[in-house]
């Protein structure tokens, strides 16, 4: 296609295609730079890394079962205890890393104000984890 002509007739009528070869050329610019840019954006430096496991060491926290009888007897770990000896082994206890996990157990026909002064004693000490053990009743349902 010829953008000049002699012919007068037509030589105002606009042109109805795009010219795409200026932007091929742009297009193949763009290109040669990219190839000759991309090398020099990686700057890599070669490093042997060390081999190391991505497995948590999960340290399992010891487990304190303490008991209150229905006379209001302490156990620890099934051996009796009196209140204060329960309260320094309290103390004791709380100073590990991870802190053991106190198991709770209370007959059902104890004073609720033993089981309070040993939550009480457990919680002056520091022990953050503290839980009631019971059993299912026999008829309940799965």
């Amino acid at each position: 296609m010829a953008f000049a002509s002699f012919d007068s007739r037509h030589a105002a009528a606009p042109v109805s295609e795009i010219n795409m070869v200026p932007l091929i050329d742009v297009m193949l610019v763009l290109l040669v730079i990219f190839i000759i840019s991309a090398p020099l954006l990686t700057n890599a430096v070669k490093l042997e890394l060390p081999k190391a496991s991505s497995q948590v060491n999960t340290v399992k926290a010891e487990k304190i079962d303490f008991a209150i009888d229905a006379q209001g007897a302490l156990f620890w770990n099934g051996e009796p205890v009196d209140r204060a000896e329960a309260a320094r082994r309290f103390v004791a206890q709380s100073a590990k890393t991870p802190q053991p996990e106190v198991h709770l157990r209370a007959d059902q026909s104890v004073a609720y104000r033993v089981v309070a002064q040993t939550l009480a004693d457990a919680s002056r000490a520091g022990l953050t984890k503290v839980g009631f053990v019971s059993e299912p009743e026999a008829g309940a349902s799965k």
